[in-house]
């Protein structure tokens, strides 16, 4: 069967994200926030959902480097995998330092920073934006002459460790915090304490941070997230909100010279009132009151079928049709900005779950193509559209009900 295995990713690392939780609930650490969970797995099924359809690019970007304008002819040996692993670590160091520094880049990498937990859900927080630009990183390896296999082959198992340094339940781990990126170091540069900003960016080790400048040690217990709070778990607004204040300041900014800054210049160079002014005009989030155990059931449940579909998408990839495959991407990806919504309990969240039950009607007529079932779907969408004005203001009463007791 042409099945692909590296959906089974996805049940591994949920495999150690509930064993962390298990370890943080009989600790009573509290590592985990319900909401801060549910957004940082969104992004991550994003992220591995969308790359089903940019990982092929990516081998065929390093190939085409590589046939056409490779420095060195480079064969796979023991010597030359390990000169591999300290460039591709290299590399990966200067990928995210420029992230941290440069705003263009900034706007794509700044989605894994806006947790204000620190567990291995965080290590899902990566936008698929963000694989294209490291991977323009990436392609300095096939230009200096490592054939694109050997490149793909390490770039996965070079992306695996940091998964395991996203966590609070490790301490320092002794003679390795010299040479490896660890826990402790990985907490300091999820920071955002004034002292703990712009450090330790390595992915495997921890050299480079030394060697560059950039090392800065754990000394006590940071406080994660952004400088300036997100206060908010909106799928769309996580990805876009630093695109939209970029703009808004190049708009703003006077002279070409600042307008340069504005994409190229650093983080600190945009004015955070921006922010806030995109804040009122387009998030306006003003959470009073607890989810209802209720709507936490419903997000959690919606979760599930995510990453269960997420799995089934991955694995069976290949018997997909392009119409299939588009249908369940479509309803994975409105469910996350459905789920975002309801953590923000948003009053739009009704039109984007009618229009996932018109995707969820439409893909089993593409499923199961039967006469009956076909005529079926056809009768119940029209009473749906039939309906829709009156179950509209069943919704929105029901809203302003729920509004009115807090």
């Amino acid at each position: 069967m042409n099945l692909n295995y590296l959906a089974f990713a996805v049940p591994l690392f949920l495999f150690f994200i509930g064993l962390e939780y298990y370890y943080s609930r009989r600790k009573g650490k509290g590592f985990y926030q319900y909401a801060e969970s549910v957004a940082n797995l969104n992004v991550g099924i994003a992220e591995r959902l969308l790359d089903v359809f940019t990982t092929g690019a990516f081998f065929y970007v390093f190939d085409f480097v590589h046939r056409h304008w490779a420095l060195f002819s480079i064969s796979p040996g023991w010597f030359t995998w390990l000169l591999l692993f300290l460039a591709t670590d290299l590399v990966w160091y200067w990928y995210h330092r420029l992230a941290h520094e440069i705003n263009l880049f900034w706007s794509v990498h700044v989605v894994h920073h806006q947790s204000e937990d620190f567990n291995y859900t965080v290590s899902a927080r990566i936008t698929v934006l963000q694989a294209v630009v490291r991977s323009l990183f990436w392609c300095v390896l096939p230009l200096i002459g490592f054939p694109a296999p050997m490149v793909t082959g390490l770039l996965l198992l070079h992306g695996l460790y940091p998964f395991f340094i996203h966590t609070q339940a490790i301490g320092r781990l002794g003679w390795l915090e010299y040479i490896l990126v660890t826990p402790s170091h990985h907490r300091v540069h999820h920071a955002s304490d004034a002292e703990y900003l712009d450090r330790n960016y390595g992915d495997v080790l921890i050299i480079w941070d030394k060697l560059f400048g950039t090392f800065a040690r754990e000394d006590r217990a940071p406080s994660f997230g952004l400088t300036k709070p997100l206060n908010s778990h909106s799928f769309l607004w996580q990805h876009f909100h630093f695109f939209l204040e970029m703009a808004m300041a190049f708009r703003h900014a006077r002279g070409w010279r600042n307008k340069w800054r504005t994409v190229f210049g650093r983080p600190d160079d945009i004015d955070p009132r921006f922010r806030t002014l995109l804040e009122r005009r387009l998030s306006n989030v003003k959470i009073t009151r607890e989810l209802p155990a209720g709507l936490r059931q419903y997000i959690s449940a919606q979760t599930a079928v995510s990453l269960f579909l997420l799995f089934v998408t991955i694995l069976f990839e290949a018997y997909l049709s392009g119409l299939q495959l588009f249908l369940l991407s479509a309803f994975i990806m409105m469910s996350l900005v459905n789920s975002g919504a309801m953590l923000d309990q948003r009053g739009w969240v009704f039109y984007l779950e009618f229009a996932r039950l018109l995707i969820v009607l439409f893909a089993i007529g593409v499923f199961f193509r039967n006469g009956f079932i076909s005529w079926s779907i056809m009768i119940l969408v029209s009473l749906l559209v039939y309906n829709f004005r009156p179950m509209e203001k069943k919704y929105l009463w029901l809203l302003y009900q729920h509004r009115r007791k807090r």
